[in-house]
């Protein structure tokens, strides 16, 4: 089946999506989604072409995946606010046959040099003079149909974070996108009915926000509202205008939301709250609890997985990301390839058919990555209660050796944001002539704070270990992160 099939059979007057206060029927959105796929096939592109996106969190980005995934080519998604630099280096890496670009990304992919733009045969925008060259499409009398694909057939090209180094593109097939979907709903927390509607305040341009809101939504024949620019005050009044009942988005918007003022209920018709792509801080999940009396359901993922690997439920304790969706088959592992006991930690490798199938011309870190038997090595650490709940500890890749000893950076992280006067932390290894490496903290105190290195090292030295206390502490204004809140530790140090 094709991805983009999911909104063939819905209602015709059901509202697909809401933007900018605009509501979409799903009739109005197959009709758009057509047109797109008439002018895309049009331009003469074929079976398995790359076509980038540079679009925000908009109809505009919704139109052209589905239409893109329709016509059998293959969606690139890039963040339309990346520098032109970024967007070069991928753009050299997928080369995609055409490019669509919204208002959003319009800046960015002007500032390309005339050579990228020139290996792009087509560059479609809103209006034909935002870029030079670039064209828009007309309308079309007949439609071609959704395209059949096979289990091998690409859907997307998904550049990774980039955390811990170069962005890689993931190859994900239509096979394993809806099988993430249907390995969601069979899980008890991840089920979305038609009377659903759903906040997508994660960037389209995440995996988080395509497959694991935006698609649910298309699949139950459900509503999802879609907010381009993250606002806490925005939040509130979305969910109380549209009456939202599920809600995800990754640590950094529950902490903000949890932040902010607000007046009467604005959460109330909420029933699902989620939280992913980073740890969620106990604390911030404790004062949402309190102050909106949402209990944060806490899920695990990653690119190369579809999105969700394990997901909790309203009872999950804090801290933890619950059980591996049914389908996923989850092993911790020590170094040595073996498999860890309970309460021990381990990499978490992954196998199950939402696992993708390798990085985009880049046999070796496919390599890397996925074993002869199909296992994926996240090089992400985690421990397994006698329930079974999943915990995660840190990244394999982020791991500091001091002296011999392990120190995961998140540990430390969780210590120095104790701190009365820290509100965010970040934490590095570098080179020591002694110990091999040592610990850096970066840290943001809070408004009007008169925080000093001296005292962030002695709180540490109350709390951990000799080795893993912070050896050095730089005061910054802020901590880099990702869209999704990942704390971008090669921008640190």
């Amino acid at each position: 089946m094709n991805l983009a099939a999911l909104i063939e059979s819905h209602p015709g007057d059901s509202i697909a999506l809401i933007d900018q206060g605009n509501q979409i029927t799903y009739d109005q959105l197959r009709h758009q989604v057509g047109q797109t796929r008439a002018g895309l096939t049009a331009l003469g592109l074929e079976r398995g072409d790359r076509v980038a996106i540079v679009a925000g969190t908009n109809t505009r980005f919704v139109v052209f995946y589905l239409a893109v995934l329709g016509a059998g080519f293959v969606a690139v998604p890039m963040n339309p606010l990346s520098p032109s630099p970024e967007l070069a280096s991928e753009i050299a890496a997928v080369t995609p046959r055409a490019m669509v670009v919204g208002p959003t990304g319009v800046p960015s992919v002007s500032g390309l040099s005339a050579d990228v733009l020139a290996s792009v045969d087509h560059i479609l925008t809103p209006r034909a003079s935002d870029i030079e060259g670039s064209i828009s499409l007309a309308s079309f009398e007949e439609v071609p149909p959704v395209v059949d694909v096979t289990q091998s057939d690409l859907a997307l090209l998904k550049f990774t974070s980039g955390t811990a180094g170069s962005p890689k593109p993931a190859m994900l097939t239509h096979a394993n996108l809806l099988a993430n979907l249907d390995q969601g709903f069979a899980h008890p927390s991840g089920q979305l009915t038609a009377d659903d509607v759903s906040l997508c305040v994660v960037p389209l341009s995440h995996i988080l926000g395509l497959n694991a809101i935006l698609a649910p939504v298309l699949r139950a024949g459900a509503t999802a509202v879609l907010v381009e620019r993250f606002d806490p005050t925005t939040v509130f009044e979305l969910a109380q205008q549209h009456k939202i009942t599920v809600m995800s988005g990754p640590p950094t918007l529950w902490s903000a939301l949890a932040a902010t003022p607000f007046d009467g209920q604005p959460l109330a018709t909420i029933r699902r709250a989620f939280s992913g792509a980073a740890a969620l801080n106990p604390m911030v999940r404790q004062s949402v609890y309190e102050l909106h009396g949402l209990n944060i359901i806490e899920g695990y993922g990653l690119t190369e997985t579809s999105s969700v690997l394990a997901l909790g439920t309203e009872e999950t304790p804090a801290g933890s990301v619950g059980r591996p969706l049914p389908g996923v088959r989850l092993r911790l592992v020590d170094a040595h390839g073996g498999d860890v006991y309970i309460g021990d930690e381990g990499e978490v490798w992954a196998s199950g058919p939402n696992i993708f199938g390798g990085y985009w011309g880049n046999e070796e870190a496919t390599a890397k990555a996925l074993d002869s038997d199909g296992w994926l090595h996240t090089g992400d650490l985690a421990v397994v209660d006698d329930y079974g709940q999943l915990r995660l500890v840190d990244r394999v890749k982020d791991l500091i050796i001091v002296s011999g000893f392990n120190v995961f950076p998140a540990e430390v992280e969780d210590i120095l944001v104790q701190h009365p006067e820290i509100s965010e932390a970040g934490v590095v290894g570098i080179p020591h002539p002694h110990h091999g490496e040592a610990v850096r903290a970066y840290v943001v105190p809070v408004p009007n704070a008169n925080l000093e290195a001296d005292d962030v090292i002695w709180f540490c030295e109350q709390h951990l270990a000799s080795y893993k206390c912070p050896g050095s502490v730089i005061i910054i204004d802020q901590i880099p992160r990702t869209s999704t809140g990942k704390i971008m530790r090669r921008s640190l140090g």
